[in-house]
């Protein structure tokens, strides 16, 4: 398997990847089939879009904006050219419209609050996030009909695609690759062999698909856009949306750690980042999929804490997502990092785990020791459930963040203090979260029936 680091981290828009963007790019898709669809036969003016929400889509998409991204998406936009671009006003302006336009001048019916339905049967089988597009004529019959699930970072698959892999992951193969690792002992065997960092084969493989120039770029226009989160998120205040008057608290937490530094913490400022980031994504602003919307903060938050308080370079930060691109491309192939497949251990687990590597390896740790930093990140992170409260990207997901990172850190320190011989290898915690979360119930993976989501007591 090879995944790029510039397609595990994606520049996008919140609250979540699995339930906002993949929504919106696999709508986006079904215009595009629309497009080349032979229609000379049928009455154009009344046909209509439908699309069945299905699973953990039903049951939190509201919360997590699912009907506004594929409304957005149906209507031609993609994350990438929402960057700039006041989203609440413009799905307000496209909510009341009635047809989307294929072209310039065909256009078919949709309207939002009809022709979204959220079903909340049985999942579909192969993914909890499915969602069923179809294309209806007059006489209420589907002219086109496909199934596309959302598995988590914003990747998507059709079900054809689905079926078709032993897991539903859209990679490259890795055999073009100079060093073809798909699983953690892989990765270490050739790093001995080649005396090289997990950063450098990963870049190797990198260029094998893009130029060192593209490759750097694109990483370095990541870690922009997750330092521009955070100083937005810095700088915000406010109540989040959604309905449970949940107050932004990184501006004053960030304020109050500047006039006492000499009192504030690793722990501190960590949180604070990690927790301006998800705040933004919470509000449905721009963010980084680091590897998911949910789990947004984590990353940027560790790498921001050694840029600005250890002096970490530029160089310094590609090797870290170089790093921990390849440890989440290893958790994604081999297990999940989808919260309604496997919980929150698939989201903030694997950022936690990536981030620990990444910041390992530019502490000077060697690959034994980066693969036992990502080990102990994700041990304890596993039996991790999604259970956000009215469906929102806000409890307890801003505040995980911040834990998540805490573990990342701590978790790159206890391994720089070993060298790198330990117990339980990273394969053998991937496969563990993998079984945990097989064997969890629906309520705890991104349903909102159980746990936190139905705890609240009246006061």
């Amino acid at each position: 398997m090879f995944i790029s680091v510039l397609e595990l981290f994606k520049i996008g828009i919140g609250p979540s990847s699995s339930h906002t963007l993949g929504p919106m790019i696999a709508a986006n898709n079904f215009i595009k089939l629309i497009a080349n669809l032979d229609l000379s036969e049928s009455d154009t003016t009344a046909l209509f879009i439908r699309c069945t929400l299905r699973g953990s889509l039903a049951f939190t998409g509201k919360g997590h904006a699912t009907d506004r991204a594929v409304a957005l998406g149906l209507h031609g936009y993609t994350p990438h050219n929402l960057s700039d671009v006041n989203i609440d006003e413009l799905v307000a302006q496209i909510w009341h419209k009635k047809r989307v336009y294929i072209n310039q001048s065909f256009g078919v019916g949709f309207m939002p609050d009809v022709h979204i339905v959220f079903d909340k049967g049985a999942s579909l089988p192969p993914h909890p996030n499915g969602m069923i597009f179809d294309l209806i004529n007059q006489s209420n019959q589907s002219l086109l009909s496909q199934t596309y699930f959302s598995i988590g970072g914003g990747f998507i698959n059709t079900a054809e695609e689905i079926d078709s892999l032993q897991a539903p992951l859209k990679m490259q193969n890795y055999t073009s690759c100079q060093y073809p690792f798909s699983s953690a002992t892989d990765m270490l065997t050739m790093a001995t062999d080649s005396h090289l960092s997990i950063a450098t084969m990963k870049q190797a493989n990198e260029l094998e698909h893009l130029s060192e120039q593209t490759l750097f770029d694109g990483i370095d226009h990541i870690w922009q856009a997750m330092q521009a989160c955070i100083d937005k998120g810095l700088q915000a205040d406010g109540e989040l949306p959604g309905g449970l008057t949940i107050k932004r608290r990184a501006k004053s937490l960030y304020e109050n750690l500047q006039t006492g530094k000499n009192n504030a913490t690793v722990n501190d400022w960590l949180c604070a980042y990690a927790m301006a980031v998800n705040e933004e994504n919470a509000a449905g602003n721009r963010v980084v999929t680091a590897p998911t919307n949910g789990a947004a903060g984590v990353i940027p938050a560790v790498i921001y804490y050694f840029v600005h308080h250890q002096q970490g370079s530029q160089a310094q930060v590609r090797d870290f997502l170089l790093t921990a691109s390849a440890i989440g491309g290893l958790i994604k192939h081999r297990s999940s990092i989808s919260g309604a497949e496997v919980g929150c251990q698939g989201e903030v687990g694997s950022a936690s785990a990536m981030a620990a590597a990444g910041l390992c390896s530019v502490l000077g740790g060697t690959p034994q020791q980066v693969e036992n930093a990502a080990e102990i990140a994700l041990e304890h992170h596993l039996g991790m459930t999604c259970d956000p409260v009215n469906g929102l990207v806000q409890v307890p997901c801003i505040e995980r963040n911040g834990f998540g990172a805490i573990k990342a850190y701590a978790a790159a320190s206890l391994a720089l203090h070993g060298d790198g011989s330990h117990f339980m290898p990273l394969d053998g915690c991937i496969e563990a979260m993998k079984q945990t979360g097989l064997e969890m119930s629906h309520k705890f993976k991104e349903t909102s029936l159980g746990g936190l989501a139905v705890s609240l007591t009246e006061c």
